[in-house]
């Protein structure tokens, strides 16, 4: 995979939670301090790598996760804005992806959770991060629960 840029409209405290996580190989990343968006507490977090579906671009972004049956859950939430976040529509396009969590690094085939799946995901990542429940009140595109399956 080609080298991960840092697009310049990334906000300040996502760049340096990126740049955290790489430069401590995911030590000091991992947890992030969920106060900041309105959270309770410390939550873990991997890196996700995607490419882009339109500038062949390489994004890699630092994402809430849960863990499991041994798969990782992310949810492409953007805050509740109307749209999806474009690494969402990245994976979309192309499910192949590349993972982090901590010191771990794998390649991973993405997936949208069903309805089925949503219905016993979305609760667990509410729980982990309470701010998603307010989010999908804000929008009304059904905020996209994404299964990471490593490869």
């Amino acid at each position: 995979m080609a080298e991960t840029t840092l697009p310049a409209e990334l906000p300040d405290w996502i760049k340096n939670h990126l740049a955290r996580y790489i430069e401590t190989d995911g030590e000091d990343g991992y947890y992030w301090d969920a106060t900041v968006g309105g959270g309770k507490g410390l939550v873990t977090t991997l890196l996700l790598t995607t490419t882009g579906r339109k500038s062949g671009r390489v994004l890699t972004l630092p994402l809430i996760f849960g863990e499991f049956d041994g798969k990782y859950v992310v949810v492409a939430s953007k805050g509740g804005a109307p749209e999806h976040p474009a690494w969402y529509l990245n994976l979309a396009a192309n499910p192949e992806v590349h993972v982090q969590v901590k010191a771990d690094k794998f390649k991973a085939v993405a997936h949208t959770a069903d309805a089925t799946e949503r219905a016993a995901l979305w609760p667990k990542m509410v729980e982990i991060y309470g701010p998603y429940a307010d989010y999908q009140k804000k929008t009304d595109r059904q905020i996209p629960v994404v299964v990471l399956t490593r490869a």
